[in-house]
């Protein structure tokens, strides 16, 4: 991991409040939510969507004033089938704060994703180097809401800015390895 986007950021402050945590509730759902990050970091797309919920709905709101997030478990899995494959799962969320109680969960911290110019540049994006990665930050705030089986019902995201506006390109040695920690 690079200092920079060290992706154990993700779920550090979740694995010290689930080893921590009492209730059988809180700790489902912490453990649904640890292994959720985890998978999403190695890219596994079955462990990931095993953590999310058939009926699960998705919300984005930041930057943009139109909320393109997956509406449905198909979409979910879509969605996260799309990061695996163009290999935009390179984050790290520095949690710096988390709530939990019996259905939701909230966590908040910068975001980093290290995104391949070549997926940048599809996106209209003028990149100098489609074979380079960039930085991505925004501050985000995460709500997840969780259903009865303590599976993933909503990853409703609140982000401040446009994470892209002061993007700049990753050395080499900035930009994580895709699985591992």
């Amino acid at each position: 991991m690079t200092g920079l986007i060290d992706a154990r950021r993700t779920w550090e402050l979740a694995e010290k409040r689930l080893a921590a945590e009492t209730d059988p509730r809180r700790h489902a759902i912490l453990t649904t939510l640890v292994a959720h990050m985890r998978a999403e970091h190695e890219g596994d797309l079955d462990a990931l969507m095993a953590t999310v919920s058939p009926h699960a709905v998705y919300h984005q709101w930041g930057a943009s004033p139109v909320d393109r997030a997956p509406k449905s478990h198909a979409e979910v899995r879509e969605f996260y089938r799309a990061v695996v494959e163009n290999d935009c799962g390179r984050l790290a969320h520095h949690i710096d704060r988390l709530t939990v109680d019996q259905d939701t969960v909230v966590t908040e911290g910068l975001l980093r994703i290290a995104y391949p110019g070549r997926v940048l540049a599809g996106m209209g994006r003028s990149v100098p180097d489609v074979d380079a990665f960039y930085l991505y930050e925004t501050q985000m705030a995460i709500v997840w809401g969780f259903d009865a089986d303590a599976l993933v019902l909503c990853e409703d995201s609140y982000s401040t800015g446009d994470g892209f506006a002061d993007m700049r390109r990753l050395d080499p040695d900035e930009v994580p390895a895709r699985k591992g920690v």
